[in-house]
């Protein structure tokens, strides 16, 4: 059987306007009750990557957040919400994403997503333990509320890559040193996935971020909210509405693969799926890792982040949260007053630096020679 996906026209952040669609779409798919029942604990996951402002499109729109949480507090259902940003604490990243505040103001508490326990998984394809957050694991069903946005390593982050904010703290880099290959990090993904399975998706494409994504890249219009149980259907959808094939992206095809959704039998239900055919974002056929087995290909073939000078401020984050050890991005000679430097013999193109930049100052870059290769 197809997997359904709503897609609910929603041009604006207007509270009645989300509201609406949002009902329409669980309407569509047989209503709220399909998915939890009075009394259940349900958590509620944002995507809270970094503390940042609704309107520059990194984080889900806090009214998507009170439309879910409206939906489902009808059935009865006790909710809870929380993520483990890249960079913060839930609270403090809520709150200038604008979550923190509805949550409060809608009485929904604030899940633990600071410690985590480990849980066996010995279906996992790649990963049998994981390390999941305890507020994860004390809920009943877990409702994700991804944003749609391109990405770097993974070209587009949605539904499947939302949970990867389950796993608490710095544990998170610890999977981009030991899986720094595309292929592999997307199949620990889905093994996740395997794990929590989101009961909802709810994903926010009412404005999507294009070029250099999750951060720093640039508000889209698109128009829709994405409604689903199955997150490998949504992001399929995700990819169409950017004109990108989701055989490109190594969660669709590891998500339909070993068994988490489908990308390829998909029922729309509601509205037209808007496709956007100049949407930026990368649909070249080559690795995002690029030939990483040699220290040649590495330097001369792999693309790789780059440090735009003139926007950087010396604020070390990309030093911070480089996973690698010794660091694959560093003040030269420890000089904070200078421009860190990356050594691409270190680097393992996990782009933790640029996905985390505060200031837009990290691209991802491929040298001449790999340019000429891949045409």
């Amino acid at each position: 059987m197809a997997s359904r996906v709503a897609c609910v026209s929603c041009d604006s952040y207007d509270p009645a306007a989300v509201d609406a669609a949002v009902l329409r779409g669980l309407d569509l798919l047989g209503g709220a009750s399909r998915f939890v029942r009075s009394g259940e604990r349900i958590l509620l996951k944002p995507n809270l990557l970094v503390a940042s402002a609704p309107e520059k499109a990194v984080t889900t729109h806090p009214t998507v957040f009170s439309a879910v949480v409206r939906a489902l507090a009808a059935e009865g259902a006790a909710l809870s919400w929380g993520d483990s940003p890249g960079f913060g604490s839930t609270t403090g990243v809520g709150s200038r994403a604008g979550i923190t505040g509805e949550a409060a103001r809608l009485g929904i508490r604030t899940a633990d997503f600071g410690t985590g326990r480990e849980v066996s998984f010995p279906d996992g394809e790649l990963i049998k333990r994981f390390t999941i957050a305890e507020g994860v694991l004390d809920s009943d069903g877990l409702v994700s509320l991804p944003k749609l946005k391109t990405h770097a390593l993974t070209r587009m982050t949605g539904a499947v890559k939302n949970q990867f904010g389950c796993i608490p703290g710095m544990l998170k880099g610890e999977f981009h040193a030991r899986m720094p290959d595309v292929e592999r990090f997307s199949q620990m993904l889905v093994d996740l996935n395997r794990l929590l399975r989101p009961r909802l998706v709810v994903m926010d494409a009412v404005i999507a971020m294009e070029g250099n994504g999750p951060r720093g890249g640039d508000p889209r219009q698109v128009g829709v909210l994405l409604i689903s149980d199955d997150p490998v259907a949504v992001d399929a959808i995700g990819c169409r509405i950017m004109a990108l094939d989701p055989a490109l992206v190594g969660t669709c095809v590891w998500g339909e693969r070993l068994g988490l959704g489908s990308m390829s039998e998909i029922e729309v239900l509601g509205d037209d799926v808007p496709v956007i055919e100049d949407f930026v974002v990368n649909r070249s056929p080559s690795s995002t890792t690029g030939k990483l087995g040699s220290s040649l290909g590495k330097r001369l073939l792999a693309p790789r982040p780059y440090i735009v000078p003139e926007r950087c401020t010396r604020c070390g984050t990309c030093v911070a949260v480089c996973p690698v050890a010794p660091k694959a991005v560093d003040f030269p000679a420890g000089e904070r007053t200078l421009v860190p430097e990356h050594d691409y013999e270190r680097c393992i193109r996990c782009y933790c630096c640029q996905e985390m930049c505060p200031e837009r100052a990290i691209e991802v870059t491929t040298p001449l020679l790999g340019r000429l290769i891949r045409r």
